[in-house]
């Protein structure tokens, strides 16, 4: 029997939950707005997130049900302030049933604060992965419009921790290699989980750099994650026990990818 490579989400989980089409971050390195654009259902990247982001009720009203492994939630969308309310309703009803749950989120601390409190019975069902690939509001602003600066994203990672939920940090994709180390000691005494690194995947292919400043920004970017780069951080880190890796990133250093 052929086995797959477990790949992107699969990585970590086995089932994606999302209610959204479109996301208010509106990430330039997207992957959901590149196949939004590829499969027609916009006509250019930077609808994604504008002119393109509503509700999916069907999504929101439908039962749910028990699966077999974790879900991950959201996946092509986040959890923002705008659409708070309806992103509790769904979470309750994917724990209610006895769910293992994965949220992933770059966090408004609003949205953590209000998890936190309406879903404190399902504790032991949660992991917040919470997304930072950088410190640096600079980059964080450049390649991730909407979403919050990293003064949020720390406060949203250490009130989870505070009020006992495991909790998890995704650093794809890095934004900032040359500065990854120094990340990861920041963040990993609010970490109960582990801390994933990994590259911008496809990034001529869904970044459309025009301008002197968004073509310098994708250099930035390619410049720092060649294997050489890649290899080095791997040195650096691979010891700590807290740290896991991207199938991206193990391609390079070696490691097998999981089936």
């Amino acid at each position: 029997m052929t086995t797959k490579k477990k790949t992107g989400t699969r990585e970590w989980a086995a089932v994606n939950v999302n209610i959204i089409a479109g996301c208010e971050h509106r990430c330039r390195y997207c992957y959901a707005a590149e196949m939004a654009k590829r499969f027609g259902r916009i006509a250019a990247l930077d609808e994604w997130g504008t002119t393109c982001c509503e509700l999916r009720p069907t999504e929101v009203n439908k039962a749910r049900k028990k699966v077999n492994g974790r879900i991950m939630f959201p996946t092509s969308h986040d959890i923002t302030p705008r659409f708070l309310e309806e992103c509790v309703t769904v979470l309750r009803k994917l724990l209610a049933t006895g769910n293992e749950v994965l949220i992933v989120t770059k966090p408004h601390l609003e949205c953590v604060e209000r998890l936190c409190r309406e879903l404190a019975a399902y504790k032991e069902k949660i992991v917040f992965r919470f997304t930072i690939g950088a410190m640096d509001d600079a980059l964080l602003a450049f390649w991730e419009p909407g979403a919050p600066a990293f003064a949020e994203r720390f406060a949203s990672l250490k009130h989870a921790h505070a009020q006992g939920f495991r909790t998890s940090v995704s650093a794809e994709p890095m934004l900032d290699v040359p500065h990854a180390v120094e990340m990861y000691g920041t963040l990993v005494p609010y970490v109960t989980d582990t801390i994933w690194f990994g590259k911008m995947n496809q990034v001529s292919k869904r970044v459309i750099a025009k301008t002197a400043e968004e073509k310098a920004a994708v250099q930035r970017i390619e410049d720092n994650q060649t294997h050489a780069g890649i290899i080095a951080l791997y040195e650096r880190l691979k010891g700590e026990l807290k740290v896991e890796w991207k199938d991206s990133i193990k391609k390079v250093v070696g490691l097998p990818v999981a089936e």
